[in-house]
């Protein structure tokens, strides 16, 4: 609940309040204490926001027994204080009408309004807690959010070094051959830089610009294999500007050419996004006796990421078979706004 809507709260209790407590007793009932009541409700009202702004959030512990009930005296005492005054020195001094007789004393009135504040003073503390439980929820809410922020960032710079760090690789291994397609690589490289300084500190972008990352990805590796026909991709895109998290994708890509086998065979993806639902394919052979896990930091943090970013959005199905290793992702990417 925002503040505004607490503050409409507070209004329409006192509203209640003044019609209750002044106006039907005057138009129904005819009173002749009209203005006591007025003075009470003055009275009401200063204690309450006394006890509100003051008491119960400097005083009041629930662990310490003792300080709620100083808090509980000096709400009272400030009830007293006020409607004494106004009761029984301004409206005698002023209008020649008291509340209580001349000769009753202090310590009796102060006993007496025991009574009348209470009403009034566990009011203004259930309200504080009320606001209390509102900003706790709230710092709550924001404190989470922050969390999310700075888990997705802390996995965004996970996952740009471990890019970097697979393409020079492979541009290490056309070097060391002395191959021409090497200057090539370094090309493709650089653009691929370029989209990553500039789309991942994004928090969404068009569906298009991953995919152009694939499509790099896969021309750079396409210049160390042998048989790159052997890489069949099949795309169907009905919504190119459909928003995503950048590099989403891309780690199942990267994944598939470190631990794939592309001697003699090749992978199979497929992209579509019919009824803006991506649904993204994978199929890779794997390479015999591998000593390292084909799920590697990347595909661990796209899960921490779909998890954070699309709860209950995405169905992610991995097979690490014998000799194959699968992906099927599919994400609903309807509400996204790009």
């Amino acid at each position: 609940m925002k503040t505004s809507k607490l503050l409409y709260l507070h209004i329409f209790f006192w509203a209640i309040y003044i019609i209750g407590a002044v106006l039907i007793p005057y138009f129904v009932f005819h009173s002749r204490h009209t203005i006591l009541d007025i003075t009470f409700f003055f009275t009401s009202i200063i204690c309450f926001y006394v006890n509100y702004f003051i008491v119960v959030p400097r005083f009041f512990d629930a662990d310490k027994i003792y300080k709620s009930f100083v808090a509980f005296f000096l709400s009272v005492s400030s009830f007293v204080l006020v409607r004494y005054f106004a009761e029984e020195w301004f409206l005698p001094t002023y209008f020649g009408i008291r509340n209580y007789s001349e000769d009753t004393s202090f310590g009796f009135y102060f006993f007496d309004n025991i009574f009348y504040s209470s009403t009034t003073i566990f009011i203004s503390t259930t309200f504080w807690f009320f606001k209390y439980s509102i900003i706790a929820e709230e710092e709550k809410s924001q404190l989470i959010e922050a969390r999310k922020t700075a888990e997705l960032q802390a996995l965004k710079t996970q996952i740009n070094p471990h890019f970097i760090f697979n393409s020079l690789n492979n541009i290490y291994s056309l070097v060391y051959q002395k191959s021409d397609n090497a200057l090539p690589a370094i090309e493709e490289l650089s653009r691929l830089l370029r989209y990553s300084t500039k789309d991942l500190g994004e928090d969404r972008i068009a569906l298009e610009k991953e995919i152009g990352y694939i499509e790099s990805l896969m021309a750079l590796e396409k210049l160390r294999i042998k048989n790159p026909e052997l890489l069949v991709f099949e795309k169907k895109i009905l919504h190119p500007n459909l928003s995503i998290s950048p590099m989403i994708l891309v780690p199942f890509v990267e994944n598939a050419f470190k631990h794939g086998d592309f001697r003699n065979k090749g992978f199979e993806m497929k992209i579509s996004d019919e009824n803006k639902t991506l649904h993204f394919y994978l199929l890779n052979y794997k390479k015999e006796k591998m000593k390292d896990p084909v799920s590697g930091i990347g595909i661990e943090n796209v899960r921490k990421r779909l998890e954070i970013l699309y709860p209950q959005k995405y169905i992610l199905d991995i097979k690490d078979l014998k000799k194959e290793f699968v992906v099927d992702l599919k994400i609903n990417l309807r509400d996204e706004n790009h």
